[in-house]
């Protein structure tokens, strides 16, 4: 699927995409929200970040946050 694919996806669905594609996705974030499309968001996660601190971190941001926010 094309990032603009993907981001609809997720979109539709309520979803916050992570994604490792520091290099691409942001710029088309930018063209789908500007468009005026609806996202709960993205989360850019570096592949250098090892996986077990990733996941520690996504989970404490998912404690730490109400789904409105």
């Amino acid at each position: 699927m094309t990032d603009t694919e993907v981001l609809a996806l997720s979109a539709a669905e309520g979803r916050i995409l992570i994604s490792h594609d520091v290099n691409t996705l942001p710029k088309h974030f930018g063209r789908f929200v500007a468009d005026g499309r609806a996202s709960p968001g993205v989360f850019l996660i570096s592949q250098s970040l090892p996986l077990a601190r990733a996941v520690d971190e996504l989970v404490l941001i998912w404690s730490s946050s109400e789904a409105e926010e």
